[in-house]
């Protein structure tokens, strides 16, 4: 007997999302399979790191599904879980426990100033899993060497490049052993020599986990060195999308093609 297909990681079905009068994210519907890297490209203000805060549950949707591993997102059974009881909106500690599936990486790295690098790293699997201090210190310092910061270890983030910052703040993202990683725009806050040093731990993390990776970003030739799919999102939607040699050699649709000769004009590789 064939091995069961495996299910999609994460499930969007219809989302839509609002802010005023904008409509930001229009009837919206993807899947994303365990262990994919997935790079998300596109003009600004077409969603995608609108998709990334709602995963994240920085924000919420207006209608619509997600799936996470199998389990709503922003829903739960109603009645204590009965068959017929339907779904009602979550609760906070059902979000928060979703919460945990997931980690981000932002553009601004969102270091705590006043906590070591360690601390910043054991905070949350102390506070949110209960990790002894020993154990917590134990995984960071695994991490840091992961990405190449074990001798920044007690540092304090003022001391730090920016590169320094984000390759840390990666670090803290994965100490709570996520199952999806979020990437945000991490490189467009540095400095253009500091930029290779972090997507260097990225490239690492894609080959050496199989953590499910969805990457938003104006780095067509990391995007394209990165992923197993890319998504073109415009206004909301995905125009197209397909494994990366196809979108950046040959794009079909003419608003890919359009954007692409933008983003090569604007110098960067593809």
């Amino acid at each position: 007997m064939n091995a069961p297909a495996p299910e999609p990681i994460i499930e969007i079905d219809s989302i839509s999302k609002s802010f005023g009068d904008f409509q930001v994210l229009d009837g919206l519907s993807m899947n994303v399979m365990p262990g994919e890297k997935l790079a998300l490209i596109g003009p600004s203000g077409s969603g995608k790191t609108t998709i990334l805060r709602i995963l994240m549950t920085l924000e919420s949707i207006d209608s619509g599904h997600i799936r996470i591993d199998g389990e709503e997102l922003y829903h739960m059974p109603k009645n204590g879980g009965a068959k017929d009881g339907g779904l009602v909106p979550a609760s906070e500690a059902h979000l928060h426990r979703m919460r945990q599936k997931i980690g981000m990486v932002f553009q601004l790295f969102n270091l705590f100033p006043h906590k070591s690098v360690i601390d910043n790293i054991t905070l949350a699997p102390m506070l949110t899993k209960g990790a002894s201090r020993a154990e917590a210190e134990t995984r960071a310092m695994e991490l840091l060497d992961m990405v190449g910061m074990a001798d920044k270890a007690r540092a304090m983030p003022a001391q730090l490049s920016g590169g320094q910052k984000q390759r840390i703040a990666i670090a803290r993202a994965l100490a709570l052993s996520p199952k999806i990683m979020l990437f945000d725009e991490v490189t467009s806050a540095l400095d253009p020599e500091l930029v290779e040093e972090v997507l260097n731990v990225m490239r690492k993390l894609a080959q050496e986990t199989d953590t499910t990776m969805l990457l938003v970003t104006h780095e067509m030739g990391f995007a394209h060195d990165f992923a197993d799919r890319v998504l073109f999102f415009d206004a909301g939607k995905i125009v197209e999308e397909g494994a990366p040699e196809d979108i950046f050699s040959n794009p079909r649709e003419e608003r890919t093609q359009g954007f692409l000769k933008k983003i090569i004009a604007a110098g960067h590789r593809v």
